[in-house]
């Protein structure tokens, strides 16, 4: 076995910063990158010690010195770069939204199965210790049956009218913005941390800077699951203060647990009996995957790199043929557009809105996408 493996980045802003140091953490090599002309692509080479610039996006992906493909590029990019990327058998790393449709996320998927092309899509919220804890409680029974799932995702950087970026541009970004970029990762997380899928949903989309475009500045959704619970989430990129803030309050009848990524060291839990500020860290944490995750003793925080190191180092295992269990996948990419999709659809229609199912698809076969019956 080769005792490293050579990553391409395609694009050079700041994902491609994250996606660089996670691979040299993980203890592999950026060799290449390609941005979008040769004097951007030349700039990030410099500014994170790439010594080859690909002539284009082909010639990465081609090249025989690259192994893994790493796609950070704008949403609009990401289908062909990630199916190129599969065409040629390459391990790939794409960014969220996996692809600003169902239809090219579910092409993906069914020619990474039938390919047998192994991938990844970063949803490294999972990859926090306090996220895995709450989960491996909750797994284990300690909150009983759980009754509702609320949260939110908050951000402040387009919050002025006069703020832009390539994201606000529908036909860069896609046709959702704040929740394709980040309502997908709460939903995510509260899917991974509690074992429930949501099925049904009505949304609410806010556009109060009309100027800036057709997508949407903020999401509110209320929603359903398979298990009974029901739920509340508002994603926002206008809310002043609040700089990345994922927070979840996931109440079960037993217990309660909340976190808050600004605070990524501690979370709460509560019962009848009262309220417990846990630090991660400390002895009370006995779960492996967070003894694993948690190489600092308590007080000492671990954020947003730390998770993203996490989770490149379970992908380039499961690259490199280990059985990771956790690993978010393409899979997980066409969850997140089949959700996107009944946010649009339900705004659009002003009623609730069933969500696709994904039946996994088996190497060589077609990968299948149903609707989950309503449950009222």
């Amino acid at each position: 076995m080769v005792p490293h493996l050579r990553a391409g980045i395609l694009g050079g802003g700041f994902m491609a910063e994250v996606h660089s140091r996670a691979i040299r953490a993980a203890g592999h090599e950026v060799v290449m990158i390609s941005s979008s002309s040769p004097e951007q692509s030349a700039r990030a080479g410099q500014r994170l010690g790439i010594s080859t610039i690909a002539e284009n996006t082909l010639d990465l992906i081609e090249s025989d010195t690259v192994d893994v493909v790493h796609v950070c590029t704008p949403n609009t990019f990401h289908a062909e770069q990630a199916g190129l990327a599969i065409a040629v058998g390459k391990p790939v790393v794409c960014e969220k939204p996996l692809a600003t449709s169902v239809a090219d996320a579910t092409n993906l998927v069914s020619r990474g199965a039938e390919s047998k092309t192994l991938t990844a899509v970063p949803f490294i919220y999972r990859y926090y210790p306090a996220v895995r804890e709450i989960r491996s409680r909750i797994a284990r029974g300690d909150a009983g049956e759980m009754h509702l799932l609320h949260g939110s995702y908050l951000q402040d950087w387009l919050a002025l009218a006069t703020a832009t970026n390539w994201r606000v541009d529908k036909s860069v970004g896609g046709a959702s913005r704040t929740f394709a970029d980040i309502g997908v990762h709460w939903c995510d997380a509260m899917e991974f941390v509690t074992g429930h899928r949501i099925t049904r949903l009505v949304s609410t989309l806010a556009r109060p800077h009309p100027a800036r475009g057709a997508t949407e500045d903020a999401a509110s959704i209320l929603f359903e699951t398979d298990r009974g619970a029901s739920g509340t989430l508002i994603a926002s990129q206008i809310s002043h203060g609040r700089k990345n803030r994922l927070a979840f309050s996931f109440d079960g009848e037993l217990e309660s647990f909340e976190w808050n990524q600004e605070r990524p060291g501690e979370f709460s839990t509560s019962s009848p009996s009262g309220s417990t500020n846990m630090s991660i860290g400390s002895v009370e944490m006995a779960v492996a995957s967070v003894q694993e995750l948690s190489y600092l003793p308590a007080g000492h925080p671990q954020g947003y790199q730390d998770a993203f190191n996490a989770f490149i180092t379970d992908a380039y295992a499961s690259f490199r043929g280990d059985v990771v269990e956790g690993l978010p996948t393409f899979d997980d990419g066409l969850r997140a557009a089949n959700i996107t999709q009944a946010v649009l659809e339900s705004a659009k229609l002003r009623q609730w809105v069933d969500v696709a199912r994904i039946t996994a698809p088996r190497a060589g076969g077609p990968i299948s996408v149903a609707t989950a019956p309503a449950t009222r």
